[in-house]
């Protein structure tokens, strides 16, 4: 794969510098030279010390990606395809299906990752890597964020950490929650003895949800929730914690209610900057079906 950027400055600057400020770090710039990819100036192979000049084109050539010793085993389950370009995936997951593979059988043929490999397969790519950007629990549904290649990954992670990107989620939660507008700042943690549950423990990491009321139904009420930070299971753990677990959550004490057969929550909103277009880029994803049977089923007379 091959990447171009302009030097738009308006005074010579050494191309490490330059390479710096596009996000390559020390680390990707020694892959890019030493596991065969290349750096070339105006089509000319250009050295991390050289000066480079206005509008010089840079062209990154990325090396290979290493496959671990264990790759993926493709599935050829087709994907619902939110948007696709040479950088990113972004793809609405489905519910009952783990994001990537594990050495369990159940989840080892079949994840996210495996139906990424597969599409990617069908369409004459082999031996890539999946870079997972914003990863969702197995049973919730909605908006997956992929990067393509290493350098995608390398500069959306940064608006990761800077917590820059947005995402909003659709929270069935149960009972009768009478309040428009609110806030959950409760630190979450490991529950003790348990490796896959959180809980509010007070030496948990910061954990802040914003919560929008949307729509009051018969038993529940669907909120709009929009996490300011992104920890394990944090909508699920906030909601129990003030007292309305989600719907069909029985991992957080939510009761089964049909046709829902798993936590009522749904990525449906997703703001990031995309930098290679330079411009915001924003996705919605609707509801699928179980959700949707729910909240039309619960309507308020």
């Amino acid at each position: 794969m091959k990447i171009s950027l302009v030097y738009q400055g308006k005074n010579p600057c050494h191309l490490k510098t330059f390479l710096r400020q596009q996000g390559i770090s020390r680390g990707l710039l020694a892959k890019i030279r030493h596991e065969g990819g290349a750096i070339d100036v105006d089509g000319t192979s250009g050295r991390k010390l050289d000066m480079i000049f206005p509008n010089a084109v840079v062209t990154l050539t990325m090396p290979p990606e290493r496959v671990r010793k264990e790759p993926v085993i493709p599935s050829y389950v087709p994907l619902k395809i939110l948007y696709e370009d040479r950088d990113f995936l972004i793809v609405d997951k489905p519910a009952h299906l783990a994001t990537i593979p594990s050495p369990d059988k159940k989840h080892r043929y079949d994840s996210l990752v495996n139906r990424v490999v597969g599409y990617y397969e069908l369409r004459g790519i082999k031996d890539t890597v999946v870079h997972v950007i914003t990863r969702l629990d197995r049973d919730t549904t909605g908006i997956v964020l992929i990067a393509k290649h290493r350098y995608a990954h390398a500069l959306i992670d940064k608006q990761v950490h800077d917590h820059s990107i947005k995402k909003e989620y659709l929270a069935l939660l149960s009972g009768k929650v009478n309040r428009q507008h609110f806030f959950v700042n409760l630190p979450i943690g490991r529950e003790p003895g348990s490796m896959i549950k959180r809980t509010i423990t007070e030496d948990g990491k910061p954990s802040s949800s914003e919560y929008f009321l949307e729509k009051k139904l018969r038993d529940a009420s669907l909120y709009r929730v929009r996490l300011h930070s992104g920890r394990t299971h944090q909508i699920r753990v906030h909601s129990k914690a003030i007292g309305h677990p989600l719907v069909a959550d029985t991992l957080y004490d939510g009761k089964n209610s049909l046709p829902l057969q798993r936590q009522g929550l749904h990525c449906f909103h997703l703001v990031f900057y995309h930098p290679f277009l330079a411009k915001q880029l924003e996705i919605y994803c609707n509801p699928p079906r179980d959700f949707e049977g729910y909240i039309k089923k619960n309507k308020k007379e």
